[in-house]
């Protein structure tokens, strides 16, 4: 068990806290992004009254815990060690309900924000305004910008305009929560950069217009090419690896049903009505490759195919490279663990 003492657990599942008011939605988040949980099932959700770990493994890249902390828990309270749970976390999400009045929250915010700055400046604080599909378009861009301003100017009255707050619309009714994990996630792949220059180098031999690499199982995308990403764009893709998952459980197990629905032959072409093709590719168990393509470009489906091949093989290595990083460090941690004295003073003898 990876605990909040466990430097090694830190370096190799960074650590995501959920953190907000009661009833701001913070297991429904959770729930919906890595659970699949429909959003209308969320209503019938108990309100969380301890501390909820969950770990989340899905490939070498979307690697990570998340903790989820109950609204009413005051972690400053001094016979609870904040500093111990700060120290190892990569982000912080805080999470603000847009159609409550938001004072207690803001509040509550920059209490949280200073105290886990002075731990751990290397925290990533993320603010998510939540449940904005009940405002109109004009409502979220002022709620927004509300927000942004008071929880600022909270920090530079503090002295602390040095912190960056990073803050997103979400909904559980719409893609916006998976966008807005995604780009949580990403801060926290050590691997970004080579993956986005692979994209780059993939999309611009093969005629492509964008190229998406996704976490199949949680539809958030750990990585895509320099090019700006629409909304409607990232929903298509996500609908895409619904329906192929979908039929791929159906159709895709053998007849005796062993095997799995998603595997090395997946593969999926939908052709839209406006001359784009969407071109779907496994790349491991866990990862898909979802291009927007030009139909003439798509006639050349052969480059295509050839340079995902090397793509492909690209990504392993960097899998490779990582996992070897990963059992280095495992192995240091324990020796350095066996090296640690006993409590009569003797020295461990390694297993």
């Amino acid at each position: 068990v990876l605990d909040f003492n466990d430097p090694f657990s830190t370096e190799v599942k960074p650590r995501i806290l959920l953190m907000g008011l009661r009833r701001s939605g913070k297991s429904s988040i959770q729930k919906v992004v890595f659970h699949k949980m429909s959003p209308n099932e969320t209503l019938f959700l108990e309100s969380t009254n301890k501390i909820c770990r969950e770990d989340v493994s899905n490939s070498s890249f979307v690697n990570f815990q998340i903790w989820d902390f109950p609204g009413q828990i005051d972690f400053f309270d001094p016979t609870f060690d904040y500093e111990m749970i700060f120290r190892g976390t990569g982000a912080l999400i805080f999470v603000i309900d847009s159609q409550d009045d938001y004072m207690e929250a803001l509040a509550r915010l920059h209490l949280t924000v200073t105290r886990a700055y002075k731990v751990n400046p290397d925290i990533n604080f993320e603010i998510f305004i939540h449940k904005v599909d009940g405002l109109s378009d004009d409502h979220k861009i002022e709620t927004q910008r509300d927000i942004h301003q008071r929880a600022n100017d909270d920090l530079a009255d503090a002295g602390l305009e040095k912190i960056h707050l990073s803050f997103y619309l979400t909904s559980i009714y719409d893609h916006s929560i998976f966008e807005a994990f995604s780009k949580v996630v990403q801060k926290l792949i050590p691997q970004l950069p080579t993956l986005e220059n692979l994209l780059n180098i993939f999309i611009s031999n093969s005629g492509i217009e964008k190229a998406f690499l996704f976490d199949v199982v949680s539809k958030i995308y750990i990585a895509t090419d320099s090019t700006p990403v629409d909304m409607q764009t990232y929903e298509l893709c996500c609908d895409m690896i619904d329906v192929v998952i979908d039929i791929s459980c159906i159709y895709g197990l053998k007849d005796d049903g062993t095997g799995t629905p998603y595997d090395k032959e997946s593969t999926a072409i939908i052709k839209l009505n406006n001359t784009t093709v969407l071109y779907l590719k496994e790349v491991t168990k866990f990862l898909a490759l979802v291009c927007f393509v030009r139909e003439e470009s798509f006639e050349r489906k052969g480059l295509i195919d050839y340079n995902f091949h090397c793509f492909r093989k690209a990504i392993q290595e960097v899998f490779e490279v990582r996992m070897k990083v990963v059992r280095s460090r495992k192995h240091q941690s324990h020796m350095q663990k066996n090296k640690r004295p006993t409590p009569n003073g003797t020295p461990r003898m390694p297993l």
